[in-house]
C-alpha cells in the first residue's frame, strides 16, 4: 500500500514539474519591447560578422552591426534601432562588459 501511494505521489510531482517547465518555454519577448530596446545596452553573445547574437535586458536577440563591421564577442554594445524581430547595433562607448 504504501508503495503505490509512493508511485502516485512520485508521477503527481513528476507531472507537476512536466508543466512548469512547459510554461516557462511559453515565454514571450514582450510585445512593446521595441520602445524599451532602443538605447539599451547589452553584450555580444556570438560576434557580429555584420549579424549575430547579443544579450540585451536578459534576453537573446538577433543582432546586426549598424556599420556592418565586426564587433567581437563579449563586446558593450548600444542598441540604436530595429529591423523586424533583428536589433541594429554599435559598440558602447563603454568598455567590454562581461555580463548585463
Amino acid at each position: 500500500m504504501r508503495l503505490v501511494q509512493f508511485l502516485i505521489g512520485l508521477v503527481l510531482v513528476a507531472l507537476l514539474v512536466a508543466i512548469y517547465l512547459a510554461f516557462l518555454s511559453r515565454h514571450k519577448k514582450s510585445a512593446t519591447g521595441a520602445v524599451n530596446l532602443i538605447g539599451a545596452l547589452g553584450v555580444v553573445q556570438i560576434a557580429l560578422n555584420p549579424e549575430g547574437a547579443v544579450l540585451v535586458n536578459g534576453e537573446l536577440w538577433q543582432a546586426r552591426a549598424k556599420d556592418e563591421r565586426l564587433i567581437d564577442a563579449h563586446a558593450a554594445i548600444r542598441v540604436v534601432s530595429l529591423d523586424g524581430p533583428i536589433v541594429i547595433v554599435e559598440r558602447s562607448a563603454g568598455s567590454d562588459r562581461r555580463s548585463v
